[in-house]
């Protein structure tokens, strides 16, 4: 299994409104535990050994909660950014310690996924970038994959989303390549505006692993409401 990953850490969570005045949007308890806490114990389960954390939106809080990691039995390194850099610009930072396969997490998104199976799809396929994909209930406000029957991405539909291209989201969960930070411009960017659309266009790999698995962005009230209540179940 691979050993690093990235969770980004940084939203304001300002689609959560009052919930997120006072606590960044990954502190939020859900189901009894802060939704980072979720996710690095997850990765944990499956062999991370070193996560990374870009922080913005009250970091103070997360540092002080998770520390260096040693609770969790892994190393975990941060990174303040004073302005957001973008889903993508966030691995900057950690060029140093990405340096084989990893894995991102947004940290808005909790579920369930069999890691090792997903790296197992990753490895078959020799992808420079597998992006875990699903149905969305809500692809208005998606961005949606469109893949073909091998699975290989060709185009994405950036949010807002149309139901004509497809119900398919990006679940925000993918693997990616060292050969990532070559499409890395300097700065803010993002994932789905900035760099796979260019890292298609250079006939790198990139691939869609369709999953009926758990996984699900809580960034809004109704979706954390509606995740608290199936993760309690």
């Amino acid at each position: 299994m691979m050993k690093k990953a990235i969770i980004l850490s940084g939203g304001m969570g300002s689609r959560m409104g009052e919930m997120t005045e006072s606590i960044p949007k990954v502190m939020l308890k859900l189901a009894g535990k802060p939704l980072l806490q979720h996710n690095i114990e997850l990765l944990k389960r499956y062999g991370i050994e070193e996560i990374c954390l870009n922080l913005h939106y009250l970091p103070k809080s997360i540092k002080e909660f998770f520390g260096d990691g040693s609770a969790y039995g892994l190393k975990i390194y941060y990174n303040y950014e004073p302005e957001l850099l973008g889903t993508s610009g966030a691995l900057l930072a950690f060029k140093n310690i990405l340096t084989e396969n990893f894995f991102v997490i947004y940290g808005d998104v909790v579920g369930k996924v069999d890691l090792e199976k997903l790296e197992r799809f990753h490895l078959l396929k020799k992808s420079d970038a597998t992006l875990v994909i699903h149905p969305s209930s809500h692809p208005e406000d998606s961005d949606i994959v469109q893949i073909d029957n091998d699975s290989k991405i060709n185009g994405f539909i950036k949010k807002p989303g149309n139901r004509n291209f497809g119900t398919l989201g990006n679940a925000a969960w993918y693997i990616l390549s060292p050969k990532i930070f070559d499409f890395l411009p300097a700065g803010k960017s993002d994932f789905i505006r900035d760099v796979f659309p260019k890292m298609l266009e250079n006939d790198l790999g990139l691939y869609g692993y369709e999953t009926s698995e758990l996984i699900g962005d809580v960034g809004t009230p109704e979706r954390f409401k509606k995740m608290e209540e199936v993760l309690s179940k």
